[in-house]
C-alpha cells in the first residue's frame, strides 16, 4: 500500500498535528514494512497561491497552453499524481480560526481541478478519486465536540469532508486532538488519546489490507 502523508502547520517545530502524521507514519512503517511513503510538508514549504495565470491554465486545453501556463500547472500536476498513487492518505490539519490553515487550503486549490479529481455529468460532479483511505489528524485549542457550546463554531472538520468528498474521497476517518489550549491537563490526554487511536487505526489497517480498496 502507498501512503501520502501530508502535513499543513506552519508551526514545524511545536506542531501537534505534524507530531500525529509523524506517529501515524512511524506506526505505518513498522506494520506495513516495504510500503512506500511519500510526505508532504506543505506547511514549512507552502504552495503558491494560485493565481490568474493558474486559472486560465486549468481551463485551456493542454494543446493549447503557453509556457507560463504549464508552469503554472507543473506543482498541481505532481500533487495530483500523488493523490492518485495512494492508496491511504493521512493529512495533519491544525484548526485556524475555526478551519484549516492557509498551506492546506492553497493545496486545496490545487488539486480540486476539473477534468482531474472531478468530473461534470449527466447527473451532476463525480469525484474521480477512490478506493483509499483518508485519515485526518487535526489539533484544536478548543473542544468542538457534539455537545460542546462552540460545536457549531467547527467549520474545519465539515468542510474537509464535503471537498474530498467532492473529489470521491468519501472514506475519511477524522482523529481530533482537542482542547489543547485548556491547560495541561486537557492538553497532554488529549495528544495521548489521539496517538492511541491513531496506533488502532493503523493496526486495523495492517491487519486486514484489503480494507483499502472496500
Amino acid at each position: 500500500m502507498n501512503l501520502l502523508a501530508i502535513s499543513s502547520s506552519q508551526g514545524t517545530q511545536t506542531s501537534v498535528s505534524g507530531g500525529l502524521v509523524n506517529h501515524f507514519i512511524e506506526t505505518y512503517r513498522t506494520r506495513s514494512g516495504s510500503s512506500t511513503v511519500v510526505q508532504r510538508d506543505i506547511g514549512a514549504t507552502p504552495p503558491p497561491h494560485v493565481d490568474g495565470v493558474f486559472t486560465q491554465a486549468i481551463f485551456t486545453p493542454a494543446e493549447q497552453l503557453s509556457a507560463d501556463q504549464k508552469a503554472a500547472l507543473v506543482l498541481s500536476d505532481q500533487y495530483i499524481a500523488e493523490l492518485q498513487a495512494a492508496d491511504v492518505i493521512v493529512i495533519g490539519a491544525p484548526m485556524h480560526n475555526f478551519s484549516i490553515s492557509s498551506p492546506l487550503k492553497t493545496w486545496i486549490d490545487h488539486v480540486v481541478r476539473a477534468g482531474q479529481t472531478f468530473s461534470y455529468g449527466e447527473n451532476g460532479p463525480q469525484g474521480l478519486l477512490s478506493d483509499k483511505k483518508v485519515f485526518v489528524l487535526t489539533a484544536r485549542g478548543g473542544d468542538y465536540s457534539k455537545g460542546s457550546f462552540i460545536h457549531a463554531m467547527d467549520h474545519q472538520e465539515p468542510y474537509l469532508r464535503l471537498t474530498l468528498g467532492f473529489m470521491g474521497l468519501d472514506d475519511v476517518t477524522f482523529v481530533h486532538a482537542q482542547g489543547l489550549a485548556m491547560g495541561e491537563d486537557v492538553r497532554e490526554p488529549a495528544i495521548c488519546n489521539a496517538r492511541t487511536d491513531i496506533e488502532n487505526l493503523v493496526a486495523a489497517l495492517s491487519l486486514d489490507p484489503t480494507s483499502v480498496a472496500a
